[in-house]
């Protein structure tokens, strides 16, 4: 991931999510799921044990081991494959602009973009049990 030295999203500032730069950079070689897929972020700061910022992913795939987060896709279009998970059978999500979706710790999961991806993640700053 990168870091555009983008500053803190302060109270009261307002932010264009689609007209933030951000710089990717090719996936680590455990991530590439064949294509050359690229991601970037952009950390905006944290709020109540939460941290938030922008994701961005180029077209192609890759693999990988989630984090908890709830995400909210603003432009794009892909999916994302998510492998049997604690009871649950394999199951994928499309994304699209509006798509809002929480993934879990340790889910293991596949994202094909068609269109350059782009989302807000937030993401606890400390461990915590799964909750509904």
């Amino acid at each position: 991931m990168s870091d555009t030295g983008f500053p803190q999203l302060s109270g009261g500032q307002t932010l264009r999510v689609n007209r933030v730069p951000l710089v990717r950079e090719p996936l680590p070689a455990d991530q590439a799921a064949g294509e050359s897929a690229t991601t970037g972020t952009v950390p905006l700061g944290s709020l109540a044990g939460t941290e938030f910022g922008i994701w961005e992913m180029g077209t192609g795939s890759m693999y990988d081991v989630e984090a908890e987060e709830v995400f909210f896709v603003t432009a794009g279009h892909g999916t994302v494959v998510i492998e049997p998970f604690e009871g649950h059978p394999a199951r994928t999500a499309g994304l699209v602009p509006g798509t809002v979706m929480r993934l879990s710790a340790g889910m293991k999961t596949t994202w094909t973009v068609t269109e350059p991806l782009r989302k807000i993640y937030f993401t606890p700053t400390e461990p915590s049990g799964s909750s509904s």
